[in-house]
């Protein structure tokens, strides 16, 4: 919950009778909070209103209001001074309304806005409180699972509080979300929710390094353009190195690590943390911090880089801090990882439902006709001559960056979506997608397909209307697949999309994928049809 200043057209109501609503003081995705005075007991209060079920419709608003409900049932389980502590819980316009402690001071976002950066030991200080209200939450059965800074409070005398915890799983009690939601902040959210798995102590602990890092580094590690591509730089991208950490960065490192498996415990992160907070560097960080070989010597990511006459003879300069590189032998099979973004972040969409919780996602730009999703300008494919055989009118042949090409409709832009490109008319209500993965993690794509459909079945209203093995372009290593989903916010409603993927010659996993509106599919059948049919792979000449 970001906090605000401001007065509203709600102030002065007096709620069951003895709430007194004074000014606004924070807002979020749910609802919004008030400064209010408990006249019964002549106490200053904050109290939560639900504002997020207002304009939805009444299945929408049944379920936001189980979920306020579930907050306060969920914090009034802990019992840990780094908890809100909640009062009380009213009906008020058809609508709960939630009585928590007022905590007098800014949140960690307002506060890193304001300073800029929060300095490494100060925040080693607030992330071993946060780590405590963690613990206690665990230990009763809770998960968070929205840790970002904007629901870490700090009092003015000293105390750091957790607030906040509306989308809550308390163990035993039926998930109050629905299919095709995903819950919480993006950039705060753990790589394996993003995946569809089931969260656990791990994943807040994950949230809770993201937020350190926000702190002390002034920016989030993952924030991309469009919450598609942040989602994707959780899963597959490694944090910028937090130059400015100090021996904090280690364990910002640790606490990142995308496999939960590979992250530090509670208990051994609150050791790492102390030693930061005492500005020592945490020993046992290091064994979570992934590494880089650079000549023959192994750097680790949140070290100091070696001294210039450190380095061996043949580096002419000092190595500069590598890229994260996983130092474990588990890391996610490189082809299962690309594909999993490659297809999913088509259909990704869905995932963005009405109802769910992306706080203060304030996106600039991206996505626009023309230009790369990450925010750079793309470059545009080679176009051919005109006149190729067999290529219908009002389409041309393109020569993409990447070696392959294709035909597609004249007016179709290049855009990029992390390892994938799109060719679309319409900035991707329709597209042409092409993935290229050339190390897959599956013998064959209908059993890559397999395994992607159980994360779609988990996350969206999907329905499979064709999965066969087939033979294409001589290959028979291959596979068509074709489904149909309902979206609920990039292009709400009924869409439609077929995949064409199959093995080269060289083991490369090829993917031909077009998606639409239900609305239009006639056409874009046809026009994959078209497609595939004069569709080149890197190397290749001429059609088959």
């Amino acid at each position: 919950m970001e906090h605000s200043q401001g007065t509203d057209t709600g102030a002065g109501l007096l709620l069951a009778g003895r709430y007194r609503l004074g000014e606004t003081i924070g807002r979020g995705g749910m609802g919004k909070v008030w400064r209010a005075h408990d006249e019964v007991l002549h106490r200053v209060v904050a109290v939560k209103e639900l504002t997020a079920g207002r304009f939805v419709a009444e299945a929408d608003r049944l379920v936001l209001h189980a979920r306020t409900q579930k907050e306060a049932r969920a914090a009034a389980r802990i019992t840990h001074p780094g908890v809100v502590t909640v009062h009380d819980v009213l009906e008020h316009d058809e609508r709960p309304w939630i009585v928590m402690q007022y905590v007098d001071g800014p949140s960690l976002a307002d506060a890193a806005k304001e300073a800029g950066t929060i300095e490494p030991r100060e925040a080693a200080r607030i992330g071993l409180h946060v780590l405590g209200a963690l613990r206690a939450a665990h230990a009763a059965g809770v998960l968070h699972r929205d840790v970002k800074p904007g629901n870490v409070l700090l009092a003015r005398d000293g105390r750091v509080l957790l607030t906040d915890f509306g989308i809550a799983a308390i163990e035993g009690d039926s998930t109050i979300t629905r299919t095709g939601e995903l819950v919480g902040s993006i950039d705060y959210l753990a790589p394996e929710r993003v995946r569809g798995g089931d969260p656990g102590p791990a994943s807040d602990l994950w949230s809770l390094g993201a937020t350190l890092y926000t702190a002390v580094e002034g920016t989030s590690p993952f924030r991309r353009t469009s919450p598609i591509s942040t989602m994707q730089a959780v899963v597959t991208e490694e944090p910028p190195h937090p130059a400015k950490s100090g021996a904090l960065a280690s364990v910002i490192v640790a606490l990142l690590r995308k496999d939960p498996a590979d992250r530090p415990g509670a208990d051994e992160a609150e050791r790492m943390l102390l030693d930061a907070m005492e500005g020592r560097a945490p020993e046992a960080a290091q064994a979570y911090v992934p590494t880089q070989r650079v000549g023959h010597v192994e750097l680790s990511s949140a070290t100091t880089p070696l001294p210039a006459e450190s380095a061996p003879a043949s580096a002419a300069t000092p190595p500069s801090p590598p890229t994260l590189v996983p130092r474990t032998t588990r890391p996610e099979p490189k082809g299962r990882g690309r594909w999993r973004t490659a297809v999913l972040a088509a259909v990704l969409a869905g995932l963005l439902a009405g109802g769910a919780v992306f706080a203060a996602m304030n996106y600039s730009g991206g996505g626009e006709g023309g230009r790369d999703t990450q925010g750079g300008q793309a470059t545009q494919p080679a176009v051919t001559p005109e006149g190729e055989a067999g290529v219908p009118a009002g389409w041309h042949r393109v020569v993409d960056q990447k070696g392959f090409s294709l035909v597609v409709p004249k007016g179709w832009k290049r855009q990029t979506e992390g390892d994938s490109v799109d060719y679309t008319p319409d900035n991707g209500r329709h597209r042409i997608r092409i993935s290229i993965d050339r190390t897959p993690d599956f013998e064959n794509p209908y059993m890559h397909v397999l395994d992607l459909e159980k994360t779609l079945k988990k996350r969206l209203q999907y329905k499979r209307l064709r999965l066969n093995q087939n033979t294409y372009r001589d290959q028979v290593r291959s596979a068509r697949w074709e489904f149909t989903w309902y979206e609920k916010q990039e292009f709400p409603g009924p869409r439609h999309a077929i995949d064409q993927l199959y093995f080269g010659d060289d083991g490369t996993e090829y993917a031909v994928y077009m998606a639409s509106p239900e609305s239009s599919w006639e056409t874009t059948r046809e026009q994959f049809d078209i497609v595939l049919q004069h569709w080149r792979a890197p190397g290749e000449q001429e059609d088959r």
